[in-house]
Formats: C-alpha cells, structure tokens, sequence
C-alpha cells in the first residue's frame, strides 16, 4: 500500500484593499492606467478564481504580488472585476475553476527568491503543492499561467 502526506494549505487571492486601492486610483502597481473592458469570455478573473462571463464589466492591470525585494519580484498582467466582487466561491482547497488547467507552481523561500518550479496539469494540483512543501526553506508557491506567465494566486502552507 502507497500512502502520501498531504499539505494542509490555503489559497491567496489579491487583497481586496489591493483590488480597492487599483479601482479608486484607476493606476496599477507601476502607476499605469487600468484598461477597463467588457469581458469576452474566458478571461481568468484573480478576484474570484474564475473565468469571466461574457460582457461582464473587468480590468486589466499590472499586479505585483506581495513578497520580499529580490530579483524574482515581478509586475505582470492580470484581469479582475471593475466593480468588487464577492471573491471565491469557497476559500478551501485548490480553486475549482482551476482544477484541469495546467499552471506553474513557483516556489519561494522567505528572501523571495524561486527555489524550484513545477508545471502541473490541474489533476491533482494537492501533490504538486504536498511535494513542493516537502522543502522547509519554501515559504509560499505563486501559481502562474503556464503559456504567458501571469500571476494567478498564492498557496501558503495552513497554520
């Protein structure tokens, strides 16, 4: 018989202070003005871990996630919704929406700096993330869209 730990851990979304702050300024982390569209369709919205309905109200700014001064801190592009949102449907365990969809897994030890990355096809993304916790110096995972890199949301390990 084959036993496997799992990592308890749970997933960060951009705060909604952040979200506030880029709606009420209109400016993104470097202090360029926010694109506001009509959503296609599709779009992966970071405020609420899902893809965007067609014609709902988004925006498409630079976010810059939260972690220490290091080479690897990076501003890319990211969608959420125009107007505040109720955020994720359910804040435990991996997003639904994400489940299936091949993501980079980037880990981060507490200086920021990567210690190693994992593509992952979305079936079982608790491995992926048990596996990568195995290492104590990793301090958080950023997981980030496979083909153009962007940011999606945060796994911390739980308590």
């Amino acid at each position: 018989m084959i036993t496997t730990k799992t990592t308890a851990f749970r997933v960060r979304t951009i705060s909604r202070s952040e979200l506030d702050r880029v709606r009420a300024s209109g400016r993104d982390a470097s202090g360029h003005p926010v694109e506001r569209q009509t959503a296609e369709g599709g779009e992966q919205l970071r405020c609420c871990l899902r893809p965007a309905e067609p014609d709902e109200p988004i925006m498409l700014f630079g976010y810059q996630p939260p972690m220490p001064a290091s080479p690897y801190r990076e501003t890319g592009a990211i969608y959420a919704h125009a107007e505040p949102c109720g955020g994720p449907s359910g804040s435990d365990g991996y997003p639904p929406a994400f489940r299936g969809r091949r993501q980079v897994l980037r880990a981060y030890d507490s200086r920021g700096w990567i210690r190693t990355a994992r593509v992952h096809d979305g079936a079982d993304p608790e491995a992926v993330i048990s596996d990568l916790f195995t290492d104590p110096e990793v301090v958080e995972l950023h997981s980030r869209n496979v083909a153009w890199g962007c940011y999606t949301f945060t796994v911390e390990r739980a308590g």
